[in-house]
């Protein structure tokens, strides 16, 4: 929004320019408590030992390479674009706006079915909470946590209360000392031999083994899984100071320190199941990784103290994806597609309070859909998690085509060689999204399916309404979804 001078001037309207306060750490901050590295370290693990056994570290090498390469295209697209539309916005501003819709489309499906993987999520630390304090739960009793979570949520976004979101934050970061000092913990009382394992701290965990490159691959969704968010930092851009420097800095950092965080806890688990078939087997059938360790190693309550902390990361990120889903529906809906009702919102607060109920309520619909059909908290999370990554793979695919396209324009200060880069990051994103099609056994043979399914609405959107996608994907590039 602009105002204009006596002379005609455009100049900014302080209404709707964010004031630019936010410093380098405090962008790092906000991406890494975005991708919930607590949650991510209690979960992501258990997947990817049933894959590639001992071989964990070494996947989340494998993903923090690939995460590296996807990760380039924002950090060079921040230097030269400021805007707070994260992916839809660098999109559609190298690309144009009906790519802009695309990609946009593709991470409302991420949004949405991340937040289900979270309602999943929510349960499983409830449960290995209730367990450590000696509660025994009957196993159907899991579909009532995302209903009482989701009730919370809906308190709370739509009296946008950023407050609560900054605490939970806050905690989500002393989770991470926990897990970091539960990690030093276990590597050195498996050094010492004061360990319930006897097969000692083997460092050929972070090489391949024995594990084939396809089953490495089909893993890397879990570990890749695990930095869904670090481009959060992107939406931060108005409001920080010296943008075109500070966010780019900040995502790189954000990726590289959750990738030393996590690399270094999967080593630090792995070694404390053990490296042999029973070790595996029981990293593999672990519900929460990081709460049955913090017992063995450490005590009950410290894995109490774990689980509490993972319950509340999962809370917040289920806040923030239903927050964002909510709210580019509400932008969807407000240029043309989508009911009406959608576009509304409250005179009060400003927030869209009909598409944030119906973003919760699709969500426990969708998690207590399947958990009375027999899927258990485990199974929502993973098969979510899943779809939600693959739709993520199309969006994120979508700002490296960019950053190509950008590289080639005239008067572009990319050096077009470094293009090698962005197109080993789509190559990764295309192998990811391959070998979830090729080799795997129901149900996550339909996962791809699905993904592609929604990616291809929107495709067939961009085609069919060509002038609605330009409209819809020109306001996107200017929507703050902050």
């Amino acid at each position: 929004m602009t105002s204009t001078t006596k002379q005609g001037e455009a100049v900014p309207d302080s209404r709707s320019t964010p004031r630019k306060t936010l410093r380098l750490w405090e962008v790092v901050a906000i991406s890494v408590g975005f991708m919930g590295p607590v949650m991510a370290m209690s979960l992501n693990g258990i997947g990817v030992a049933g894959l590639v056994g001992p071989s964990v570290p070494f996947t989340f090498v494998v993903s923090f390479i690939g995460t590296m390469l996807v990760a380039y295209a924002f950090i060079r697209l921040t230097r030269y674009i400021t805007h707070a539309g994260s992916v839809y916005a660098l999109a559609g501003s190298t690309l144009g706006p009906r790519a802009g819709f695309f990609g946009g489309f593709a991470l409302l499906g991420t949004y949405l079915f991340f937040a289900v993987c979270i309602a999943g999520a929510c349960a499983v630390f409830f449960e290995a909470m209730m367990a450590e304090l000696g509660v025994a739960l009957p196993s159907w009793t899991w579909v009532l946590v995302p209903v009482v979570v989701a009730i919370f949520v809906l308190l709370l976004n739509v009296r946008e209360s950023t407050v609560t979101a900054r605490t939970l934050l806050g905690i989500g970061f002393v989770g991470i000392a926990a897990m970091v000092v539960l990690s030093v913990v276990i590597i050195a009382r498996v050094a010492a031999g004061d360990a319930p394992v006897s097969t000692g701290v083997d460092f050929a965990v972070l090489l391949p083994g024995d594990a084939p490159i396809s089953a490495v691959m089909t893993a890397a969704v879990f570990g890749f899984l695990s930095w869904a968010g670090f481009e959060s930092g992107t939406s931060l851009g108005e409001e920080t100071r010296n943008p075109k420097r500070v966010v780019p800095i900040a995502l790189l950092l954000a990726v590289v320190l959750a990738g030393v965080i996590y690399i270094l806890v999967m080593f630090a688990q792995t070694i404390g199941f053990g490296t042999d078939e029973a070790g595996v087997a029981a990293f593999a059938g672990a519900s929460s990784t990081l709460t049955t360790l913090a017992s063995t190693y450490i005590g009950q309550w410290f894995a109490v103290l774990i689980s509490i902390f993972a319950f509340l990361v999962a809370f917040a990120s289920l806040l923030s994806s239903t927050a964002a889903a909510a709210r580019l529906l509400f932008a969807l809906s407000r240029d043309g597609f989508g009911p009406k009702t959608f576009a509304a919102t409250s005179p009060k607060t400003g927030v869209p309070v009909h598409s944030t109920v119906f973003v919760v309520v699709l969500t426990v619909v969708l998690a207590v859909g399947f958990g009375l059909f027999g899927a258990t908290s485990v199974d929502v999370y993973y098969w979510f998690a899943t779809i939600a990554t693959l739709c993520m793979v199309v969006a994120y695919g979508m700002t490296s085509v960019g950053v190509i396209r950008h590289a080639f324009k005239r008067g572009s200060k990319i050096p077009k060689w470094e293009v090698v880069i962005p197109v080993l990051g789509l190559a990764f994103l295309a192998y990811v999204y391959f070998i979830q099609i090729a080799g795997q056994s129901p149900p996550y043979t339909y996962f791809p399916w699905i993904a592609g399914a929604w990616c291809i609405i929107g495709l067939v959107i961009v085609l069919v309404k060509p002038a609605l996608a330009d409209r819809i994907g020109s306001r996107l590039t200017m929507e703050d979804l902050d």
